[in-house]
């Protein structure tokens, strides 16, 4: 080794490749087209553009001939993201000539759906009908599977002894960073650990790590380490020296045996009797199957979907313009916006689309006292809404029947919805709550005590804030930064989501793509917080299908409730 290859400003700066999924095709009882034989089929799949209504071909089967009940062998492969609403469409046509262009051939039929309604469809698979030039046109069967060669992840620990003295007035302050070796001889950083100050013999934490991200899955496949003395400008951290082994190898023989030699290839090639900069030695290995967020889905995982709407008298009165809550004839308010963007996605994931959905702080009739968890839909027995269409319905009836008041509690819908999570643990069911606020919040001590509760359940909350208030205290409850704690008692996981709606509107009054901004980032956290619940209680996927029971432990309707009108009472 020469020298040190230039390292970029931020060598970490990488993107996480999205998890692929394989769709395969087949249709049964398709037209017949052709006079003296059966129908040619072939498949096309269109992808809809991002915010547009445009949808682009992706790509085509193959033909099969003579068969109105085809199973195609070409498989489409396509990313996957949780966080966004991937819309696709099939088309089958009848082929009578060589040509390229679909209008020379004969249409058979067509069906749109997303990408997420096939993944989290019992086995991944579903069959609709066709629409297309008659009443009858056949159906076609979607699969989806994701691709993944590995699902190993390797866990990690390394120490160093007698590193190089890098600093004047101390000592070092040492980090690693992890390569893994490109076929063409390039390196991809893939793990840099934690910085510790002012020592020669640091201990760096564990780190879990897939795979397939550390080695391409190839256990043989060369890993190199760098180990680095940290300064503060973060641009240009002094080399201590290098080394460079495999997973293999790693993984072989007891824990602590392992030690290698930093090597500083510039004093190697100045000093005959250099010898290296230090040591580091392997602490700990480890490698066990990791499994992602689709293997729960597809074992019957459930996403469990509940709204909670902020109705204080902050948000101005409905029947005016400058209310948040008013009622546009010409395109939906932030309120139903984000109602929309996310419920769109989640609603796939859920098999019987009956979603709880609740208001807080507004007087409810008949007493008109107020509530911080009252059932959107008048029935406070069964607060179940069907689909996003009827989360919308319920929302907009409910403005019509409550008077806007406060003050802004959270507390009490999230223990609500906390209540019914504490009932499945066993990876059956995860829920997702959904806040949608103005304001600031009033309850913020109980607001923290009970996420710091809900943090020990299969539970997320995401809260969008509408409007232009201060929501300082919303990035708390986010625990990005620094983890939530209540009196000394720290979050067993991040659970929280927070992103302000303005963030998200876009200048050309586009609605579809800021609903599609915002769902992405809303959403983008929610399949790693349920892998962290589901691997910090060691729940493998196919764990027993839940049992719906509503809030008072009556079964969950299968048909979707009508608003039931006044008459709401308060559930807590």
């Amino acid at each position: 080794m020469a020298g040190v290859p230039h390292q970029p400003q931020n060598p970490l700066q990488t993107v996480v490749p999205a998890t692929k999924v394989e769709v395969s095709l087949s249709c049964r009882n398709l037209l017949d087209m052709d006079v003296f034989s059966k129908s040619d089929p072939m498949a096309v799949m269109f992808v809809q553009a991002t915010a547009s209504t445009e949808y682009r071909e992706y790509g085509r089967t193959e033909t099969i001939w003579n068969t109105l009940n085809p199973d195609f062998v070409k498989k489409f492969t396509i990313d996957y993201f949780f966080e966004e609403s991937q819309k696709l469409m099939f088309k089958v046509y009848d082929i009578d000539s060589q040509s390229a262009d679909l209008s020379k051939h004969d249409f058979l039929g067509q069906v749109t759906c997303t990408l997420g309604e096939i993944v989290g469809a019992p086995g991944s698979k579903i069959e609709k009908p066709l629409t297309g030039p008659a009443k009858k046109c056949g159906t076609i069967i979607l699969s989806a599977e994701e691709l993944s060669s590995c699902k190993d992840a390797v866990t990690l620990q390394f120490r160093a002894t007698k590193l190089d003295k890098k600093d004047f007035f101390g000592k070092s302050d040492p980090f690693l960073l992890f390569y893994r070796c490109n076929e063409d001889g390039s390196w991809t950083t893939c793990h840099k650990t934690e910085v510790i100050k002012n020592t020669l013999n640091p201990q760096w934490k564990h780190f879990t790590i897939p795979v397939r991200t550390f080695c391409n899955a190839d256990y043989d496949r060369t890993i190199k380490v760098e180990c680095y003395d940290w300064n503060r400008d973060g641009g240009s951290h002094d080399l201590i020296g290098v080394f460079t082994t495999n997973l293999r190898q790693l993984t072989s023989g007891p824990a602590g045996s392992q030690t290698f030699d930093v090597i500083h290839p510039k004093k190697k090639a100045k000093k005959k009797k250099y010898k290296h900069s230090g040591t580091v030695t392997l602490q700990y290995a480890k490698v066990e199957q990791q499994y992602s967020f689709l293997d729960y889905v597809r074992g019957g995982t459930q996403m469990n979907f509940t709204v909670a709407i902020d109705f204080t008298a902050s948000n101005g009165q409905p029947t005016q313009p400058t209310s948040l809550h008013y009622i546009n004839p010409y395109g939906m308010n932030q309120y139903a916006t984000a109602l929309s963007a996310v419920g769109e996605i989640i609603q796939d994931y859920d098999s019987d689309k009956l979603f709880p959905a609740f208001g807080f702080g507004a007087r409810t009739p008949p007493g008109y006292v107020v509530s911080h968890c009252f059932p959107l839909n008048g029935q406070p027995g069964n607060p179940y809404c069907f689909g996003v269409a009827g989360i919308m319905e319920a929302y907009q009836w409910t403005l019509r029947q409550v008077q806007l008041f406060g003050p802004t509690n959270f507390s009490p819908v999230i223990n609500h919805v906390a209540r019914l999570a504490s009932q499945s643990r066993e990876g059956g069911e995860y829920f997702v709550l959904l806040i949608v606020t103005d304001g600031v919040i009033t309850d913020f001590e109980q607001t923290k005590e009970a996420i710091v509760n809900a943090a020990t359940l299969p539970l997320s909350i995401i809260i969008v804030g509408v409007g232009n208030d201060d929501f300082e205290a919303m990035e708390i409850l986010d625990g990005d930064e620094v983890r939530l704690s209540y009196r000394g008692r720290q979050a067993e996981r991040d659970i929280v989501q927070f992103v302000p709606f303005r963030d998200y509107v876009d200048r050309q009054g586009n609605q579809v793509l800021s609903q599609a901004r915002l769902a992405k980032d809303v959403l983008a956290e929610v399949p790693d917080q349920l892998l962290s619940y589901m691997k910090k209680h060691g729940i493998k996927p196919g764990a027993p299908p839940p049992a719906y029971m509503g809030p008072s432990g009556s079964s969950v309707p299968t048909a979707p409730s009508a608003p039931a009108g006044p008459g709401t009472t308060n559930i807590v």
